[in-house]
């Protein structure tokens, strides 16, 4: 299984462009990219996006990575994960019913 960070870096050596290119191209500063590669911070939502685009990479397994990577670092040291994991699932299918009632 592969980190987000990974994937990211992957992407860029296909491409076989530098930080620095990437950086401008994608208006994320060069040091950030970096970061996010060595999986030392994390891109937001917005960021990834643009990352996403540059790279033509899949929108929608990105931001399972993303997700799941923030929600495992939160989790990570948790005795209780599994039961969290659950009570969270059962409590998104209840907002969005409430949703498609409005």
């Amino acid at each position: 299984m592969k980190t987000l960070g990974e994937t990211l870096k992957e992407a860029r050596e296909k491409t076989e462009l530098i930080l620095r290119k990437v950086s401008a191209e994608v208006d994320i500063d060069q040091s950030l990219i970096s970061k996010f590669e060595k999986n030392e911070r994390k891109p937001t939502k917005k960021q990834l996006i643009r990352l996403v685009n540059f790279y033509n990479l899949c929108e929608r397994d990105l931001l399972i990575s993303w997700y799941s990577e923030k929600i495992a670092e939160e989790l990570k040291y948790t005795e209780q994960t599994t039961e969290i994991l659950k009570v969270a699932e059962e409590k998104i299918n209840y907002y969005k019913t409430q949703n498609n009632g409005k």
